[in-house]
């Protein structure tokens, strides 16, 4: 069994225009029903559930809950960055509204505990699922909230009907202060639901129409989060698609990452810097405290908020523990690919000259920043999709070091490392137009020799592209794998 199987995310609610449904805007749900199926189950046997539901923003959380309780009696709160006694207000108001739909004003709780009880009463009567999103504004505004759930549980809740989720976007707070130790709500979750993006053929599933080389930019633009699949809806064009929902400075993606920064960050202004720097290929600490100016201990700050909202992530090289070699990279495609041709062409946008200029200030680009999406494509395919590997995979990712004896730097794409023996995978990506040949196939088993001695290797080339005879010539001999992005589609 593999350790890292293929987690199926539950359904995705969406929005897709008439171009690929051929009528007005129509709502449709995609790729997570696995765990859609979960809280179902759980809805029907009729115990006391705590459900916790956590990613990062614009990921569908919300979406996901809005699917799953549509046919259900539901007191949804959505808490608000504010005060403790403007949540309460709010928080009536629903509970209100949920037992007199029609009425024009309703009574307002004094007190948490009498909201909470009210809700406990409801519980008795039928099955009632209660949502609280943006948990963690909760908490900040009444930080006794979680103790005070975790006593009517224990008292009240556990023999009752109620389905209670919790929903937030900090992933840090929710796997802290919801799904730690110290959290007082600690062993009372049910279950927990941490959604991630889509991966790459999830996103091509919104484009069915179009060709695998644009449902791979679509998922290098967007990161597989289906909030910005749907803002930058593409109907038969990425390029006309970028123009009108990217490079606009109306469009609602051009606004979205200094919005996102605003929303979550008190000082949006470094951290901006932080994210400029990184975009521009600074990836070590040292680096990226040079080009922001600041002192390494406050970037180093500001790098674990930004890792916890899911824009930065920390890599080191795979079968290696974290050290000098440990690097920071933008985690969040839409980031990366804004703060790379956003600013750049800033003048462009504003003059509304983008169009002319898009052509070799944008797209001539788009196979160099395609290479590191290409990559994480590739890892996935072998981990997700890929029949008949010759080994068990534990993990995947890249790895780089110095060669010893020619004193350089080398990186190698993927290194596939196996449940157990000596048996690696050692894969290359290359996202061009050109076809790869045999000294690709050479490069490759010259790095794996400095990545580990002693060990058998099963050799893997991903190419856009395509591959020369004498390539093909070596696969047919058994030497190496070769893949197109078609395949891998």
């Amino acid at each position: 069994m593999k350790y890292l199987t293929r987690k199926k995310l539950t359904y995705e609610y969406i929005n897709l225009m008439d171009a690929l449904w051929g009528g007005s805007e129509m709502s449709r749900f995609y790729c997570r029903d696995e765990e859609l199926r979960k809280l179902n189950k759980r809805y029907v046997n009729g115990k006391f559930e705590c459900v916790v539901i956590y990613g990062r923003r614009r990921v569908g959380k919300t979406a996901l809950i809005n699917e799953f309780c549509k046919d259900k009696p539901t007191v949804f709160f959505s808490a608000l960055n504010t005060t403790g006694k403007e949540n309460l207000e709010a928080l009536s108001k629903v509970i209100m509204s949920f037992e007199r739909p029609n009425a024009e004003s309703s009574p307002e709780f004094t007190t948490y505990d009498a909201a909470l009880d009210e809700l406990t009463a409801l519980s008795k009567e039928q099955r009632i699922v209660f949502v609280i999103d943006e948990y963690p504004y909760l908490v900040k505004a009444k930080p006794a909230i979680s103790a005070m759930l975790q006593h009517i549980i224990d008292h009240k809740w556990t023999e009752s009907q109620m389905y209670l989720i919790l929903c937030g976007s900090s992933m840090s707070f929710m796997e802290s202060q919801v799904l730690g130790k110290e959290s007082p709500l600690y062993g009372r979750r049910t279950a927990q639901f941490k959604i991630m993006p889509l991966d790459y053929k999830e996103t091509a599933v919104f484009h069915p129409n179009l060709s695998e080389e644009d449902n791979a930019l679509i998922y290098g633009i967007t990161g597989g989060v289906p909030h910005y699949i749907n803002k930058l809806d593409v109907r038969n064009n990425v390029d006309e698609a970028l123009l009108e929902n990217l490079f606009d400075r109306s469009s609602y993606l051009y606004e979205e990452p200094a919005n996102l920064l605003k929303q979550e960050l008190r000082e949006p202004a470094i951290y901006n810097a932080i994210i400029k720097a990184i975009a521009e290929g600074a990836s070590r600490l040292n680096d990226i405290t040079t080009k922001v100016g600041e002192e390494n201990s406050v970037v180093a700050k500001y790098l674990k908020t930004l890792i916890d909202l899911g824009i930065v992530k920390k890599e080191i090289p795979i079968t290696e523990k974290p050290g000098k070699k440990t690097i920071y990279l933008l985690a969040d495609s839409f980031f990366r690919f804004w703060y790379r041709f956003v600013p750049v062409n800033a003048s462009a946008i504003d003059s509304g000259r983008i169009a002319k200029t898009y052509p070799h200030a944008v797209k001539q680009y788009f196979p160099d920043y395609m290479g590191l999406i290409f990559e994480k494509m590739c890892q996935d395919y072998l981990l997700y999709y890929a029949d008949d590997l010759p080994i068990e995979l534990s993990e995947i990712g890249q790895w780089w070091g110095t060669d010893p004896q020619k004193k350089k730097q080398i990186q190698i794409d993927i290194v596939g490392t196996p449940v157990e023996g000596n048996d690696y995978i050692i894969g290359s990506c290359k996202y061009r137009n050109e076809k790869i040949g045999l000294d690709e196939l050479e490069l490759i088993r010259e790095y794996a020799a400095v990545f580990g001695k002693g060990a058998n290797y099963h050799y893997y080339i991903f190419s856009k592209g395509g591959f020369t005879d004498g390539l093909l010539q070596a696969q047919e001999r058994g030497e190496v794998q070769l893949l197109t992005l078609a395949d891998i589609f």
